[in-house]
C-alpha cells in the first residue's frame, strides 16, 4: 500500500506586517517546489502597508478581512486546500530543515496529536536567552506554547475541537488549551521570532505585560478588554 503524501496549508495572519513577510514567505520556497507545501494563505486585517501586496508577489493567496488574530486565523483556513494547516507568524522564521522534522512527527503522531516548535528570537542579548529559557519551562510544564512558536495541526483535529475562536486576542492560548497537554508536543526544532517589540518596549516590561493578560484570560476577562491592554 503506498504512503499518503504529506500536504501542508501554511497560514499567516498579517496586519502591516510588510517589513517582514517577504523573508517570511520565502522560507517556502523549497517545501513548494517539492510538494510539501500546496499552498500559503495570508489573511489580512486591513493592512495599509505592503503587506498585501508582497503577499502576491511572493504567491499566496491572500484574503482580508477584519482585524482580530482569531478571525483571521479562521478566515486562513476556510480558504486553504492541504489536510495539514501550518500557522505561522509573519515575523517568524523556523529553522533550516524543519521540513524532516514536521514529515517525521506527522508519521510518528498520525492526524489526532498537534505540535508547536521551541520559541527562540533573533537578539544575541542575555534578556532574550533568558525569556527563551522562560519560554521553555512554560511549554514543558503548562504545555502551553503561544503562537509566535508556530501550530501544526491536521485540519480533521482543527475541525473537531471547533478551529479558532472569533476572539481578537489569546487565541492561540484558547486553542492549545482545547488540544489539550495529551495531543500536543513541542518539536526540538526552533521558530526564530523577531524581537523588535521586546527591544522597542524592554524586556521586562514586555514579559510582564504577556503575563498579566494570560493571568487576566485563565481569570475569565473577556478577550476584548485584555486586548485594549496589550495594545
Amino acid at each position: 500500500m503506498t504512503e499518503r503524501r504529506v500536504e501542508l496549508s501554511v497560514i499567516v495572519p498579517t496586519l502591516n506586517a510588510a517589513a517582514s513577510l517577504s523573508n517570511s514567505l520565502a522560507q517556502f520556497e523549497a517545501a513548494r517546489a517539492s510538494g510539501l507545501v500546496t499552498d500559503i494563505i495570508v489573511s489580512d486585517g486591513g493592512s495599509v502597508d505592503e503587506s498585501v501586496a508582497s503577499a502576491q508577489a511572493a504567491g499566496a493567496i491572500v484574503v482580508t478581512g477584519p482585524p482580530g488574530r482569531g478571525r483571521q486565523l479562521a478566515l486562513g483556513t476556510a480558504a486553504a486546500q492541504a489536510d495539514w494547516l501550518l500557522f505561522l507568524h509573519a515575523d517568524t522564521r523556523l529553522d533550516p530543515g524543519w521540513e524532516a522534522v514536521v514529515t517525521a512527527f506527522i508519521a510518528a503522531k498520525g492526524e489526532d496529536h498537534a505540535a508547536a516548535f521551541g520559541f527562540a528570537l533573533d537578539d544575541d542579548a542575555p534578556p532574550a536567552r533568558r525569556l527563551e529559557r522562560m519560554v521553555a519551562w512554560r511549554c514543558r510544564w503548562l504545555a502551553l506554547p503561544y503562537g509566535d512558536q508556530g501550530l501544526l495541526i491536521s485540519r480533521k483535529l482543527y475541525v473537531g475541537l471547533g478551529g479558532f475562536r472569533p476572539i481578537p486576542l489569546m487565541e492561540d492560548v484558547d486553542l492549545v488549551r482545547r488540544i489539550g497537554r495529551r495531543r500536543l508536543s513541542i518539536l526540538d526544532h526552533r521558530a526564530v521570532t523577531s524581537a523588535a517589540r521586546y527591544r522597542r518596549h524592554g524586556y521586562t516590561r514586555r514579559s510582564a505585560l504577556n503575563l498579566t493578560c494570560l493571568s487576566l484570560f485563565f481569570a475569565g476577562v473577556p478577550p476584548r478588554l485584555i486586548a485594549r491592554l496589550y495594545g
